[in-house]
């Protein structure tokens, strides 16, 4: 009598996947996203293109430095070396004759620096001479002129503080418009 043969077991192949079908039960990928959650990516994203691995410290580099250095110079770059976020080279555009002022607080600056993001993310700052531009000058908010009479005596009704001032507000912006909107 001779024994059927043995069957060993059949390795377990790799699922394929098929082109078109997908796991219902996967989260979705290609999801629809609020603007505010794509935009710090983008422009992170753009930042890091230019050497900035974050952008904030060009948005508050008069916090950092303070504003009258901030008004003679503005960070052009962050350089780390390859696969580290440490040791860094600060590259600073400054204002021609504020350069060697700015070289003898360069240890300040990295002091500052550092401070700001935690940790020793920078180690050296180098200077380029180049014209900065002025900062943005802030403008005063747009006066809002005081609710009309007869608005103002129907809002009087109601009761929540937060909800009458808000929709004082909004009487006020519309009193302030004069005719039709314009689509530009």
């Amino acid at each position: 009598m001779s024994k059927p043969p043995v069957s060993l077991p059949k390795a377990a192949t790799p699922k394929r996947r098929v082109k078109g079908k997908t796991d219902p039960d996967a989260p979705r990928e290609n999801r629809s996203r609020a603007v505010a959650e794509l935009l710090p990516a983008i422009g992170g994203a753009a930042f890091r293109r230019f050497g900035f691995v974050q952008s904030s410290i060009v948005s508050r580099w008069p916090e950092i430095v303070g504003a009258k250095l901030a008004g003679a110079s503005i960070p052009e770059s962050i350089r780390f070396p390859l696969g580290k976020k440490q040791d860094g080279v600060l590259t600073l555009t400054v204002r021609g004759a504020h350069a060697p002022m700015m070289q003898h607080i360069a240890p300040e600056i990295i002091e500052r620096v550092n401070r700001f993001f935690g940790y020793a993310a920078i180690v050296k700052v180098a200077i380029r001479q180049g014209e900065v531009a002025p900062p943005a000058p802030r403008r005063a908010p747009p006066s809002i002129r005081p609710v009309p009479v007869d608005l103002g005596a129907s809002l009087k009704g109601i009761a929540d503080p937060e909800l009458r001032a808000v929709l004082e507000s909004l009487a006020a912006g519309v009193a302030s418009t004069h005719g039709l909107p314009r689509i530009n």
